[in-house]
């Protein structure tokens, strides 16, 4: 096994996925590392929709103006949302969940995207959301925070640049 920081360097955003298909071992890993994710006071207030089938995800790709083209592309794609009710940073919640999932797959050498969704619009002005909750069947109390997508790397991205590091950044002591 490589270390963390190895893997760190090496996720990139992959938006260009190969039709191959991810096998059911490759989705469970990828799906357990969600369901490991830490929750404020264990509230667990996340949950997902696992999409594989080719239309829906084509469906899903529309869902916003721009940046949501991978989803038509992905061999899967798991709509991340979380219950407010459950828990106040729920939004924090979920975006642990995702990259957790995302981190998994760089793992099994497989790539992922993340694709914003709450806050985001479709080309016709509608909320990104509610077009996600009502192709879905969302129950309403639900937030959708992203789709994240998953699939064999169809392109190849060079790792992090260690000489990018942005250190001024990082404030020792107070700003």
């Amino acid at each position: 096994m490589e270390s963390l920081h190895e893997l760190l360097m090496r996720r990139r955003s992959i938006r260009k996925y190969t039709e191959e298909p991810l096998s059911p071992e490759q989705v469970k890993l990828i799906l357990e590392a969600a369901l490991m994710a830490p929750s404020s006071k264990r509230s667990t207030g996340w949950e997902f929709v696992v999409i594989e089938d080719r239309e829906q995800l084509e469906k899903l790709a529309c869902c916003k103006d721009f940046g949501a083209k991978p989803i038509a592309g992905a061999a899967l794609a798991v709509v991340v949302l979380a219950d407010p009710l459950k828990s106040d940073v729920w939004i924090e919640d979920a975006s642990i969940a995702s990259v957790l999932m995302q981190l998994q797959a760089e793992d099994l050498g497989l790539g992922s995207c993340w694709i914003q969704i709450r806050n985001r619009l479709t080309e016709n002005g509608q909320s990104a959301e509610d077009y996600v909750r009502e192709m879905l069947g969302i129950p309403y109390q639900m937030q959708v925070l992203s789709v994240v997508t998953f699939g064999h790397k169809n392109e190849e991205r060079k790792p992090f640049d260690e000489e990018k590091m942005m250190w001024e950044k990082v404030h020792i002591g107070q700003w």
